[in-house]
């Protein structure tokens, strides 16, 4: 194999995996027929000898194919951002280790990444039950009316994007899921197509009420980067000016009542949580200056846009 391929695909291995050995062999023939040189990065997060096993036995017939194994668990997000890191392709293709879409798809995803900087898969038609869907098109709607992203499958990760897109965006934690959103942050043209199902989508449906909870607490994570990264006053200063003009409302209603109606303050509860409203808001106005203080401070390391191109 070349030092260099065009193409670079990423494939983390977790817990949920399928026959890896199939899985590489249904890739590596949807692939052949690109034309563009290619190199396999499977990415083991956490000791997994079975399919290290596999894995090394596939290398010794294939060498487009490299190994990475984390000593534990660190998330799908550290997985691909170790496999962007040693990915040498201008064009990186992130691919589960399981089966999500059609093999045959694939090509589709990297035709469409010539007018684009990433292309993200849809799969549809969709199998699942009606309380399935239902609770995926709620999840995509709150993720909408947070974010603007009109993205239908996240949960997808059959993804092709330039190599500009995975040095530019940094993910951690459960990140992964929202790359194109975080990419559409920085300005990165990202487009999502239909592409088939694969009939042996074994894990459609596993998702628990608290997985989807967790994905609650991850969009408001990615609102806030999105829209208050650079602004942290804007955010923690609408809380904090509204909790600290109802802590001071009722303080002075407070005051009126003791003043002109002669009532006591001394065994009021209303007291002590208007003057706790006051204190929180007030607290949570500086934790916004804080924040303005350290962007101010690293303005010149952060960047939030991306040249397209430079004429002249």
């Amino acid at each position: 194999m070349s030092d260099k391929a065009e193409i670079s695909v990423i494939i983390p291995v977790s817990e949920r995996h399928d026959d890896v050995r199939e899985l590489f062999q249904d890739y590596r023939q949807a692939l052949d027929g690109v034309g563009k040189s290619t190199e396999f990065i499977f990415v083991l997060d956490g000791d997994y000898p079975g399919v290290l096993e596999q894995l090394v036995a596939l290398q010794e017939q294939d060498d487009r194919l490299r190994i990475l194994r984390f000593s534990k668990p660190f998330g799908e997000a550290t997985a691909l951002s170790a496999g962007f890191d040693r990915a040498s392709g201008d064009i990186i293709l992130t691919l589960p280790a399981y089966y999500q879409i059609e093999p045959s798809e694939i090509p589709r995803l990297l035709a469409e990444l010539e007018h684009s900087d990433m292309v993200i898969s849809h799969r549809w038609p969709r199998a699942g039950s009606g309380f399935e869907k239902m609770r995926r098109n709620l999840f995509h709607r709150i993720l909408r009316s947070f974010t603007g992203a009109s993205f239908h499958d996240l949960g997808c990760g059959a993804r092709a994007l330039k190599r500009e897109v995975a040095e530019e965006v940094t993910i951690y934690g459960d990140q992964h899921r929202f790359l194109p959103i975080l990419a559409g942050r920085l300005g990165f043209k990202v487009k999502e197509i239909q592409v088939a199902q694969s009939p042996r989508d074994h894990f459609r449906g596993r998702y628990r009420l608290r997985e989807y909870l967790h994905r609650l607490l991850d969009i408001f994570t990615v609102f806030f980067l999105v829209r208050f990264t650079k602004k942290p006053l804007r955010f923690f200063g609408m809380i904090g000016t509204v909790t600290l003009a109802v802590g001071a409302a009722f303080l002075l209603y407070l005051v009126f009542e003791r003043l002109f109606l002669g009532m006591p303050l001394a065994a009021r509860p209303a007291l002590l949580l208007s003057s706790l409203l006051v204190v929180l808001g007030m607290q949570i106005l500086a934790l916004g200056l804080i924040g303005e203080l350290i962007i101010f401070t690293h303005a010149r390391d952060l960047k939030e846009y991306t040249v397209e191109e430079i004429v002249g």
